[in-house]
């Protein structure tokens, strides 16, 4: 599938060489004309991948090796939210999506507590919190935006070496601890942005299924959703080796690379892990054998493509998120409204790939063929029908009225939109928007 995804730069070069050499006779002239083909490649495209995974330590009751003495840690930042209030923590005042103003009080604590070890315990929330904090306490000089993902903010890349950060997370498909990426609500934009560099990613993730336990059926519903959503995604980008321009200092190499042959074996496994184990872990949250699965299926999910990364679903989920009007998801004490991310995400995803071959064209088409042999947009949806997710945008409260304004906020989304195998136009969006209001 990967040769058969990567092959059109193959067959260029071999059109271009066989041409001069029906006009150069002479050995060496071919030898010359043949290196400097593949130098004009290497210069123009991302050729290369990078395999970039956080330590992982699974197992029940693994929370317990929590090591810091080891560490020689001496001043520790614990994070959690809130709905963990029993931990005794030095902060909790994490916002569940963050926004930017959330991001920036964290900030200021890390800045101000010359922390020498940063631990996470918590949802996506936290750990994106935690890195966002731990990277401006390693850059004290740096601008908010610096960091951001382009064109929002200005992606410098990360120079300063960042202290320790160990993620334990609470819930099985956030993934954050596996990622270099922190997502937050700006609030300005109204959609989701953030920052990505693998300098990011926590130097260990804990994952202990004993957590899960505690964990509410629509918390696990939403981030499972996310982790199932991102095989797909990841599964048809762009092949890593289609991207340009390769960068020019490797420091620049992004997180999100495109599709690669080692991403889609970890993204493949998951999503067989996850067809087999979701529903159960959320209608039986006594199920061990399901939330065991599930809790493994994410770290899979994050190893798959927090190195490939997403597209056009993702960039739709951030203005999705980010316009939310009054509209408060099951299961989550929060005092504002909020759509979760697995949520936002998985609402496009039928209509994306009801769509998709024409958006994309006939090669996709072959490529659905291959990763199921039956409409791919049906069976997501009849999916997403068992589990009781919410009936498209209008249950979420959005109308038609809304569309140019989740189009608008879906167009800078460049660091995950531009993966997708062809352009999109506005025109796209607003249909895919609009495709999207109702799901059955």
């Amino acid at each position: 599938m990967f040769l058969n995804q990567c092959q059109s730069v193959s067959i260029i070069v071999s059109l271009n060489i066989q041409v001069l050499h029906h006009n150069v006779k002479d050995l060496y002239a071919k030898i010359i004309i043949n290196i400097i083909i593949i130098v004009v490649i290497l210069f123009i495209l991302l050729v290369l991948f990078q395999m970039a995974c956080s330590n992982i330590r699974y197992g029940a009751g693994v929370t317990r090796e929590i090591d810091l003495q080891n560490m020689g840690a001496r001043n520790v930042c614990l994070m959690t939210d809130r709905t963990l209030s029993q931990l005794p923590p030095i902060y909790e005042d994490v916002r569940v999506e963050p926004t930017d103003k959330s991001f920036k009080a964290a900030i200021d604590l890390a800045k101000k507590g010359h922390f020498d070890v940063d631990v996470t315990v918590g949802g996506g929330s936290v750990i994106d919190t935690c890195k966002a904090a731990n990277l401006y306490a390693s850059h004290p000089e740096a601008e908010f935006l610096d960091f951001a993902n382009a064109p929002i903010g200005k992606g410098k890349p990360i120079t300063a070496t960042l202290k320790p950060l160990i993620a334990v997370p609470t819930m099985a498909g956030t993934v954050s601890e596996t990622t270099g990426v922190a997502i937050f609500d700006f609030e300005d934009l109204k959609a989701k942005t953030g920052i990505a560099n693998q300098a990011l990613k926590p130097i260990l993730g804990m994952v202990d299924p004993y957590i899960l336990f505690t964990c509410h059926p629509e918390w696990q519903l939403s981030v499972a959703l996310m982790c199932s959503g991102v095989f797909l995604h990841s599964h048809l980008l762009l092949c890593h080796n289609l991207r340009s321009p390769c960068p020019s200092n490797p420091i620049n190499r992004p997180a999100y690379q495109g599709s690669n042959s080692i991403s889609d074996v970890w993204a493949r496994h998951a999503l067989k892990i996850i067809a087999k184990y979701l529903k159960q872990a959320v209608r039986d949250a006594g199920d061990v054998e399901a939330r065991y699965s599930m809790h493994l299926a994410s770290v899979f999910a994050g190893f798959g493509f927090g190195n490939a990364g997403v597209h056009l679903c993702h960039g739709m989920s951030y203005p999705i998120a980010g316009n939310v009007k009054t509209h408060r998801a099951k299961g989550y004490n929060v005092e504002h409204p909020i759509v979760p991310h697995g949520l936002s995400v998985v609402l496009t995803s039928p209509a994306r790939h009801l769509d998709a071959a024409q958006i994309l064209g006939n090669s996709l088409k072959a490529k659905l063929k291959t990763v199921s042999n039956i409409n791919t947009s049906d069976t997501l949806r009849s999916f997403l029908y068992d589990l009781e997710v919410e009936d498209g945008l209008s249950a979420i409260g959005y109308t038609k009225e809304d569309i140019p304004s989740l189009v608008k906020g879906t167009i800078p989304q460049e660091r995950v939109t531009k993966q997708s195998p062809r352009a999109h136009t506005e025109e796209d969006l607003t249909a895919l928007f609009a495709a999207s209001m109702k799901l059955y």
